[in-house]
């Protein structure tokens, strides 16, 4: 769920029992029903409508970790039942699609046509002045995450239909009524982007950057799109306590996500417009950080977001680091790491990275493995890499958990960490860190929680698009209208990381005098940097990229390393680069068309 102050889940909490709290039951009392009422709302039942609201917050797909890393070649998991693991073994279908959103995000896009629909009915407070405010956030709200919606509709199921026509998925703009034809077609994939783009200026005007209370003397600082308004008016409908709910900047945020998907070669038929859009939406968003210093540095925890102790402890209700743009609430648990510390910490070791994401990062001095001058050793392979390595992968040797527990991997190992030992053993060699909160402690006779929160975009994010984006528009060291190139975003993360700081990264410099080379180093910083948060399966799709290469792991036996070629085959088909639309939707109405190759 979407992060925000505590005072108000009071009144979501009533609003989503009113919505949710019988959806169980067989037949539902009639009074448990709360139906529209054409007549205006009293200051009291406001919780009604925003509660439909919230229920596009809730249905936002990035409200949890997907890890769908383990059906690309980042990741595997031990856990047979995994969705994922199923579809990259070949059980994808249009019937059995554990990526599916066209139930959920068209629920979510019902439920915001409504709240549109009744939003001025409302009598949120009886002042006038600061019930207009309320109801501009409120639509301001709704139009955003109606945007959102669609873009990971877009995402999970637009594809080519069956004469070649990019096509994405019905736009729904009004509430469905019983008497609405449901048989609609499929709105093509460049209509749809530009009704997210509608949505999303609509958003950008009724809402604020961010949500803060304007303080006295301070007036001039009301903008100026909301009229003659009083500081106590003001900061009513737009003040701190609403922090964490959908704002201009997030507004930014989704235009830039929606268009580099635009522009990827998988939905671009070679309009290098779309390049430069992207690019410019990205640094929209970075603009208003100051640029390349919207880039967190590792002091300031850019790398380090989910397991900064004295950050997050002290993170505020609504506050973000500064690493992210938004983010849900956080909760004490330890949720992550009963998934995936080892066993002998008490985890089940489900996530395992792969061979293949450990081989992409760098040595310290930037040079892939692969390149004869990284001085890169196979028989002591962990030695002089990138430090995110052993930040994100525990790999044989290295300690985790409350007690610095070291952790062998090996082929021989005689605790269950071993390769393959028990059923919650790695199958690759590896563990996953990253995400993880090493002072969880997870000894039934000791267990403890930590402060944990997901992101729903940061920061990083965004500087990967603009880098990507502006390489394929500008080149390596184009800037367009800007005042940064691809080559000073990737140079500014990767310095970050470690990289290059005594040798100033010879690598890099190199990469720079081809438009090529350039794009592969952003796609590999990419991979690193935003590994595990559910990127990497729908990277590879929209890039074109190979599906199919193999999940590789790591045998450790009396010092010897022996590489696994193929922990688990991936078995995607060509048509696989695009999701299918649901099959029960195909059979149930005519107008809709299936993807190509999809049944």
């Amino acid at each position: 769920m979407f992060c925000i102050n505590k005072g108000i889940v009071k009144m979501l909490v009533c609003a989503t029992v009113l919505l949710t709290g019988c959806q169980d039951l067989l037949e539902p009392a009639i009074e448990n029903n709360r139906q529209l009422d054409a007549s205006a709302y009293l200051p009291s039942d406001s919780r009604f409508p925003f509660g439909i609201l919230l229920n596009g917050y809730n249905r936002i797909p990035t409200n949890s970790w997907s890890f769908n890393d383990v059906a690309t070649d980042d990741a595997v998991s031990n856990d047979q039942n995994n969705g994922y693991l199923k579809m990259a073994t070949g059980q994808w279908t249009a019937n059995n699609n554990p990526a599916n959103q066209w139930t959920n995000c068209f629920a979510g896009i019902q439920y915001l046509n409504i709240t549109l629909g009744e939003v001025d009915k409302v009598q949120w407070v009886a002042d006038p002045v600061a019930n207009k405010l309320f109801s501009t956030r409120i639509k301001g709200e709704a139009y955003g995450l109606r945007a959102l919606l669609m873009y990971h509709l877009l995402q999970t199921h637009a594809g080519k239909g069956v004469n070649g026509q990019m096509l994405g998925v019905p736009i729904l703009t009004k509430v469905q009524t019983t008497s609405d034809n449901y048989n609609l077609p499929r709105a093509s994939f460049d209509d749809c982007l530009k009704q997210i783009y509608q949505d999303l200026d609509s958003a950008d005007i009724k809402l604020p950057l961010d949500y803060r209370d304007i303080t006295l003397g301070q007036e001039s600082q009301i903008p100026a799109k909301y009229g003659k308004v009083t500081l106590e008016q003001y900061n009513r409908a737009f003040g701190v306590t609403f922090s964490g709910l959908f704002t201009g900047r997030i507004a930014k945020a989704v235009r830039a996500q929606a268009a580099l998907l635009a522009a990827s070669p998988a939905f671009n038929t070679g309009n290098a417009t779309k390049w430069t859009d992207a690019a410019n939406a990205a640094a929209a968003v970075l603009n208003l950080n100051g640029g390349l210093n919207a880039i967190p540095s590792a002091a300031t925890s850019g790398l380090t977001w989910y397991s900064n102790t004295t950050e997050i402890g002290n993170l505020k209700d609504g506050a973000n680091p500064p690493e992210i743009i938004w983010r849900n609430n956080w909760g004490e648990n330890r949720d992550l790491e009963q998934a995936n510390f080892p066993p002998t910490l008490f985890g089940n070791g489900r996530i395992n990275p792969t061979q293949n994401l450990v081989d992409a990062f760098p040595m310290l001095n930037g040079y892939p493995i692969s390149n004869p001058l990284s001085g890169y050793n196979p028989a002591d392979p962990y030695t002089n890499r990138d430090p995110r390595l052993r930040m994100f992968i525990l790999v044989n040797g290295a300690t985790a958990g409350v007690n610095n527990t070291a952790i062998n991997t090996t082929a021989n190992g005689t605790t269950n960490d071993a390769l393959n030992r028990v059923e919650t053993s790695t199958r690759t060699g590896y563990y996953l860190r990253k995400l993880l909160r090493q002072d969880v402690n997870l000894n039934p006779t000791s267990a403890s929680n930590q402060r944990h929160y997901k992101p729903h975009i940061r920061y990083t994010e965004i500087a990967l698009a603009y880098a990507e984006a502006a390489n394929e528009a500008f080149g390596p060291t184009g800037t367009g209208a800007n005042t940064y190139s691809a080559y000073d975003v990737i140079r500014a993360i990767r310095r970050r990381a470690g990289i290059g700081l005594t040798n100033n990264d010879p690598y890099l410099e190199s990469a720079k005098a081809s438009k090529e080379t350039m794009r592969q180093l952003i796609r590999d910083e990419r991979r690193l940097e935003l590994c595990f948060e559910g990127f990497r399966f729908w990277d590879l799709r929209r890039w074109n990229a190979t599906l199919t290469e193999p999940a590789k792991g790591i045998s450790i036996q009396n010092g010897v390393y022996t590489i696994l070629p193929a922990v688990q085959d991936r078995v995607f088909k060509a048509h696989m680069k695009y999701g299918p639309v649901p099959y029960s939707e195909i059979l149930k109405y005519s107008a809709l068309e299936q993807n190509e190759g999809w049944n």
